[in-house]
């Protein structure tokens, strides 16, 4: 979904999705067909770099079906006024058996992984609902963000299952063990402003008139991240991912180790240059 292979994410070729909630394209780029449930936008000018993912499965709400699984590749959005995600298709799952059912939540929860895998920044963006599956997509992201009406919570709970795609253990990692079990053993929902206070969003605010003001702020993240240095932004997030899940002195090393990878780039070169000189980097991923 993103211009070149792993290397050209590495050295800084496309290298920051955003996940959104939209009612309309902004994407000067676009690769759906009328079929597909994923539309894969490629922003340009002084935004190129940013890549959008859209959820286009309209009158299911964006369900989480087998095909629209299949289309997700990496972050997702959506251009569904009011619903970012509705969560997993209960109609599709209801016609399956114990094993099919099983075999699909392992499917979802290998792609919410892949998901938190990617080496370059994700963000998810909020602007309806983000329900079960949903927020457990938002939670594979680095980054959320999400308007105050927005809506989300892992609602397994009150439909007999527990959240099976990563929600029960990254919640746990967001916004601490206690929280996170208040959340899922009560299946409740909250609003945008009530997430960013349990710090499950980093940025929330106020709907816009035209329903995407959880993506502007997402937007507003990326332009943010965007011209920082590729390479030290892999690192960085491969030091902070993979540190947190062990104890300290095994996480000094690992951040000894993305470190010293840092050190012979020629983005560190130019990043004390331009320091020197009093002047913005450019850097190249190199």
């Amino acid at each position: 979904m993103w211009r070149g292979g792993v290397q050209g994410l590495v050295s800084g070729d496309v290298r920051l999705p955003v996940c959104y909630n939209r009612t309309h394209s902004r994407g000067q780029h676009t690769e759906a067909t009328p079929s597909a449930e994923v539309d894969v936008k490629r922003l340009d000018g002084e935004d190129t770099g940013i890549v959008e993912v859209v959820m286009r499965r309209h009158k299911a709400r964006n369900a989480l079906g087998h095909v629209f699984i299949s289309q997700i590749d990496t972050n997702i959005m959506s251009m569904v006024p009011g619903v970012f995600c509705a969560g997993a298709d209960l109609k599709e799952r209801a016609a399956m058996n114990n094993i099919s059912a099983d075999s699909f939540v392992h499917r979802l929860r290998t792609l919410m992984t892949d998901i938190a895998s990617m080496p370059m920044p994700t963000i998810a963006a909020m602007d309806g609902a983000a329900l079960g599956g949903g927020l457990e997509l938002a939670l594979a992201c680095d980054l959320r963000t999400a308007a105050y009406s927005a809506q989300m919570g892992l609602i397994e709970t009150t439909r007999g299952l527990l959240p099976g795609a990563g929600g029960s253990q990254r919640l746990p990692r967001l916004v601490g063990i206690s929280l996170a079990k208040e959340l899922i053993f009560t299946g409740r929902r909250v609003g945008g402003q009530a997430a960013l206070g349990l710090g499950l969003v980093n940025q929330a605010t106020e709907q816009n008139q035209t329903g995407d003001a959880a993506y502007t702020e997402a937007l507003v993240l990326a332009r943010e991240i965007l011209p920082q240095a590729p390479v030290a932004i892999r690192l960085a997030k491969e030091a902070m991912d993979r540190g947190i899940e062990v104890e300290m002195t095994k996480a000094m090393a690992i951040e000894r180790l993305c470190y010293s990878m840092v050190i012979p780039t020629r983005d560190r070169q130019e990043g004390m240059a331009a320091f020197l000189e009093k002047r913005k980097p450019n850097y190249t991923g190199e």
